[in-house]
């Protein structure tokens, strides 16, 4: 059984090995290396960011940054979602998504946004499934290990929040 929590700077140690072991795939993020605390905690937003637990462990996380200082984009959030090796293949970056999303709508959050490398077709399906669509192609977006990489920008627009 998946159980949901707000993620706490006490589930950092965990968190930080998740990202690290996504780092390591090569498919889930520009960052080569996870950041301290502080500086995690400073570029996400103070809500919207959940661990999943299973079996007595934290089994992945999710959270959003904002896309833009601007006020006018104030209920705009970028997507990150990861799951522990161990417990891929499970569907719980599926529900950590879905979890996600109700967090970002009670927070106000009307539009959310996701970069997902071209190569990463299952995070990319997930996303589809929880109502992202493909809204554009970012060509040679950024160097990893001097390799230019594309990215498929995704986004999901609320059918309850900023809605009138």
């Amino acid at each position: 059984m998946i159980t949901f929590s707000p993620l706490l700077p006490e589930h950092w140690q965990s968190v930080r090995s998740i990202y690290e072991e996504g780092i390591k795939t090569g498919n889930a993020t520009f960052q080569q290396s996870a950041p301290k605390w502080e500086e995690w905690n400073n570029t996400h937003l103070a809500h919207s960011r959940v661990v999943a637990e299973a079996d007595n462990e934290i089994a992945g996380w999710a959270a959003l940054t904002a896309v833009s200082g601007r006020c006018v984009y104030a209920g705009v959030g970028e997507v990150s979602v990861y799951v522990g090796e161990k417990f891929r293949g499970q569907k719980i970056g599926n529900a950590l998504l879905q979890q996600l999303i109700k967090e970002s709508e009670a927070n106000n959050i009307w539009t959310l946004q996701a970069g997902i490398f071209t190569e990463n077709n299952g995070s990319i399906k997930i996303h589809e499934a929880n109502g992202f669509r493909i809204v554009g192609y970012r060509e040679k977006i950024g160097q990893m290990n001097g390799v230019w990489r594309d990215t498929v920008l995704m986004e999901r627009r609320s059918s309850v929040v900023g809605v009138k």
